[in-house]
């Protein structure tokens, strides 16, 4: 145990002297945080819509009138003619086109179900499937409140109503969603790329070649360098969470400890993977390429932007062994829904599993030259 403490100690002495790390460790994150959960936002804000009104009647203009109240929509133009139109669409100056035909509230008044065209802009299909989502909950809701008296003399306001209530993000708050995945992310993804760093550091300086020629067991040279980087990757969350609080009063309805036992497994797993990435890089480049390349996997596939569930199926087994992935999960679950320990314990049996593998593969992958 005292090599142990001493090697942790000497590991401290270098974080500390080193004036770049410490920027990357406490100021970098929080920006990035900070401009992340602004900006990162999936939520459909204003959709660009030209009304084509070909009928010109009181239940078209009263349809018109109904989609242009609605603060989602914003009318690029209103136009008579199809070609247009559909110019609009071509230059992407609109989102959607809905052309509104003649005689439509002379067949609407008959019974006769006239059609509506919408015509959609899916390059971007984010804004294609929330947008006509838009309008045609806006269309249903027109159609529901004019509806004639049906032959049979049921009145229109007859009809089935559905009350909806958000549960454990009732204001629909982006930011409550995104701010606990990045600050998990950040987290993980920061302590990867330190701890990939820090043995081809001193191989290049060639400071490792002291501690080679020493009786020092592979396993206590592994453990030196990863209870310190652990002790920052927690700092990290608690500095994290602190501003995500202070700034985007996030919810904490779980156990606050529950996050912090779980994070210690989920960055020992972290740093494992980190240190054995260094064991096999040369260079500081070439451990940060190889970083990134697990990182890019991991980030895309860890469900921060897009939900794991609407991956393929073999997508989905790819995420077990992403760390991302589940401290993502675990940290909106308590955070957001109040989760307890049997709600998460998957992530834990994942996670504990993934922190063996990765430190016994770190430990048996340090080649001790002497």
């Amino acid at each position: 145990m005292k090599i142990l403490r001493h090697l942790i100690q000497k590991e401290f002495i270098q974080i500390f002297r080193n004036k770049a790390i410490l920027p990357m460790m406490t100021i970098m994150p929080i920006i990035q945080l900070i401009l992340l959960s602004n900006a990162a936002s999936n939520e459909v804000k204003q959709v660009n819509i030209v009304v084509v009104d070909q009928d010109q009647s009181e239940s078209s203009r009263l349809l018109h009138r109904k989609i242009i109240a609605n603060e989602r929509f914003k009318r690029i133009s209103t136009s008579f003619s199809s070609e247009k139109a559909l110019g609009y669409l071509q230059a992407n100056t609109a989102d959607i086109v809905l052309e509104i035909p003649n005689n439509f509230e002379k067949h609407y008044l008959r019974g006769e179900h006239p059609k509506l065209q919408m015509l959609v802009n899916a390059i971007n299909g984010q804004n294609a499937t929330v947008g006509s989502g838009y309008l045609t909950s806006i269309i249903g809701a027109f159609n529901a409140e004019i509806m004639p008296v049906a032959a049979t003399g049921v009145s229109s306001t007859a009809q089935l109503s559905v009350a909806s209530r958000n549960w454990y993000n009732p204001e629909l708050n982006y930011k409550h969603f995104m701010a606990p995945g990045i600050l998990a992310e950040l987290t993980a993804l920061l302590t990867i790329v330190l701890s990939a760093m820090n043995v081809v550091r001193e191989r290049e300086l060639g400071t490792i070649e002291q501690i080679n020629v020493t009786p020092i067991k592979k396993w206590q040279f592994i453990v030196g360098k990863l209870v310190p980087f652990l002790c920052v990757g927690m700092l990290l969350l608690t500095v994290g969470i602190i501003v995500s609080k202070l700034l985007f009063d996030i919810p904490i309805r779980g156990n606050i400890g529950l996050i912090f036992g779980y994070a210690v497994f989920n960055l020992i797993a972290v740093l494992g993977l980190g240190l054995l990435i260094s064991n096999f890089a040369d260079t500081q480049q070439q451990a940060i390429f190889v970083a990134f390349f697990f990182i890019m996997i991991f980030v895309l596939m860890c469900g921060l932007f897009t939900p794991i569930e609407s991956m393929p199926k073999w997508a989905q087994y790819l995420t077990i062994p992403n760390p991302l992935a589940h401290i993502i999960s675990v940290s909106r679950k308590v955070l957001m829904k109040g989760s307890g320990f049997w709600d998460i314990r998957w992530e834990f049996v994942y996670t504990i599993l993934l922190a063996v593998v990765f430190n016994t593969l770190a430990i048996w992958s340090y080649k001790k030259q002497t």
